[in-house]
């Protein structure tokens, strides 16, 4: 589902700097493919909570979080995906529209959106809360690109008022990457409280564990 998700940030973006409108559709088409997935990935997860919920005894605690952390990263997931059609929809858009200046921090954005995802995915794989805990800090990068892309984009409407259009939705592009960083943020939040029992979301208000 990961691999899925990724793919479609990927080709999402492409589909806005290559002015691919057919790629962009054929991302709304694909879409489907996640949501399938991702009410598997809920069967499959109630169907191995459900006996661990009446034989307590008989469970490690780090399974019930493994399985919990899985319910909870699952509709992240969809999320993100959503967010790669809304990307796709844009592109669609913009793709009839006359193309305004290069937008040179769109491919660093989505690069690293998605390398960001795949190195939360390989944490989660391998229970590796340390290398979680390293893209979290990536979350940064993210947020700096946008504000630097949100700015140029700013002055572009101010200079060019009948752009304003076509800039607004390269302003939600943006946007939607900026949202997905955040997703990850949380994704990799959900892999140290699986590996170590530490819930460090709004640990400035409410650091504890559980186990």
């Amino acid at each position: 589902m990961g691999g899925e998700v990724e793919y479609a940030i990927d080709r999402a973006i492409r589909a806005v700097i290559e002015r691919d409108s057919e790629l962009a559709k054929q991302v709304l088409k694909d879409d489907d493919r996640v949501d399938s997935l991702e009410l598997e990935a809920d069967r499959l997860s109630v169907r191995l909570l459900a006996p661990r919920m009446t034989q307590p005894g008989m469970t490690q605690p780090e399974e019930i979080r493994l399985i919990v952390t899985v319910i909870r990263i699952t509709p992240i997931l969809e999320r993100m995906a959503d967010h790669a059609c809304n990307i796709a929809q844009a592109a669609i858009y913009l793709n009839d529209e006359p193309q305004l200046k290069p937008c040179c921090d769109l491919p660093k954005m989505s690069w690293l959106a998605c390398e960001m995802l795949r190195l939360s995915l390989d944490a989660f794989a391998s229970a590796d809360s340390v290398a979680a805990r390293a893209v979290i800090e990536r979350d940064q990068e993210i947020d700096r690109l946008y504000d630097r892309h949100f700015q140029e984009l700013l002055q572009q409407m101010t200079k060019d008022p009948e752009a304003a259009g076509r800039a607004t939705r390269l302003l939600m592009i943006a946007r939607h990457l900026e949202r997905i960083g955040d997703y990850v943020k949380d994704i990799c939040e959900l892999i140290v409280y699986m590996k170590e029992a530490l819930v460090i979301r709004h640990c400035q208000l409410l650091p504890q564990t559980f186990d």
